[in-house]
């Protein structure tokens, strides 16, 4: 599979090797709009530097398209890609705004082509095994999770493009949050409820928040509660999942946020507290997951986990949260406004 990537920041730098490296895979090309930008990264993977999406998109030898450019072009270059018959993994956000991933999703399956979202975290060692418990039963359903999650920023984050309002469809619970929040969603199901508050502390990147803090409901009764954080002075990952017969945890996520653990423990009103541990080291892995999951479903010709649908719901969950903070109250997810 031939494949080409838009964008050569960070992301594009993270999934470059990736996609270079695996097996049955070819990185072709990795295109920005700055030439000097491709031309650096394209030099460092070996692959051809291009200037400009459109020329990419375009090219009959390219397969699948790695979209990583800031939310406000990744509906732009995701569908013109799909309407060419191109697989398109994109990152979070899927869009900046819902009416956008509506239209990816249903471009997505108008052309026969997958669409996944960048849900990096689903594809995290700890997270797996925590869902395989879950899956098993191990404490028979989920009464609550609480997901904390937060970064300190750095200095001139301000004049980042994740602070331009015109670039992003919201602050930090766009940024980080959603990944949360898509966990969130995974282990407990569609949530049909949310209340939510948020502040801007520290960084002055009003409108958009530095802190958000979402409470989510489903219809049978499950609550999650979501806390994004850019005032998180030391960085932290935390998702814990309560149930009537135990507890299952993921702490860290490797790097600075600490070894990446998976606790389980069960509920016992007279035994001695005990939990299992499994500590997973090493480099991170996700994203090698994640993109074997993503080739691993083009082969098979299914839906990839974290998908165009997963990405969308996502968003919406965001913004139903936005407009929950804006109104003071809370909000169905039926009323959200189609923006």
């Amino acid at each position: 599979m031939r494949v080409g990537i838009i964008g050569a920041g960070l992301q594009g730098g993270r999934r470059g090797p990736v996609v270079r490296d695996f097996p049955g895979t070819e990185l072709v090309t990795i295109a920005s709009a700055h030439g000097k930008t491709a031309k650096i990264l394209a030099d460092r993977l070996g692959c051809q530097p291009t200037v400009g999406w459109e020329s990419l998109v375009e090219r009959k030898d390219i397969d699948a398209v790695l979209v990583c450019t800031p939310p406000h072009l990744h509906a732009a270059i995701s569908i013109a890609a799909m309407k060419t018959g191109k697989h398109v993994l994109c990152e979070k956000p899927l869009a900046k705004t819902i009416a956008e991933a509506v239209e990816m999703v249903e471009a997505s399956r108008a052309n026969g082509v997958k669409l996944k979202c960048g849900f990096n975290h689903r594809h995290h060692p700890g997270i797996q095994k925590a869902k395989q418990w879950f899956d098993d039963g191990l404490i028979d359903g989920a009464n609550f999770i609480r997901c904390r999650y937060g970064i300190g920023g750095r200095p001139n984050y301000e004049q980042e493009w994740r602070a331009d309002p015109k670039i992003v469809g919201g602050g930090h619970l766009m940024e980080q949050g959603i990944h949360g929040i898509d966990l969130a969603r995974w282990f407990a199901g569609d949530f049909t409820a949310v209340s939510c508050l948020t502040a801007t502390y520290y960084w002055r990147t009003q409108p958009l928040e530095d802190n958000a803090f979402a409470l989510y409901r489903t219809a049978g009764g499950v609550i999650a509660s979501i806390h994004s954080s850019l005032t998180q002075w030391k960085n932290l990952f935390s998702f814990e999942i309560y149930g009537e017969n135990g507890y299952i945890s993921v702490e860290g996520l490797g790097g600075s946020y600490g070894t990446e653990r998976a606790m389980f423990g069960k509920r016992d009103f007279t035994a001695p507290f005990g939990e299992e541990v499994i500590e997973f080291r090493g480099e991170d892995r996700s994203w090698y997951e994640e993109w074997k999951e993503f080739v691993s479903a083009i082969k098979e010709e299914r839906e990839p986990l974290g998908n165009g649908k997963d990405g969308l719901e996502a968003l919406r969950l965001v913004y139903a949260a936005y407009e929950s903070a804006r109104k003071g109250c809370s909000v169905s997810l039926g009323e959200t406004k189609q923006k």
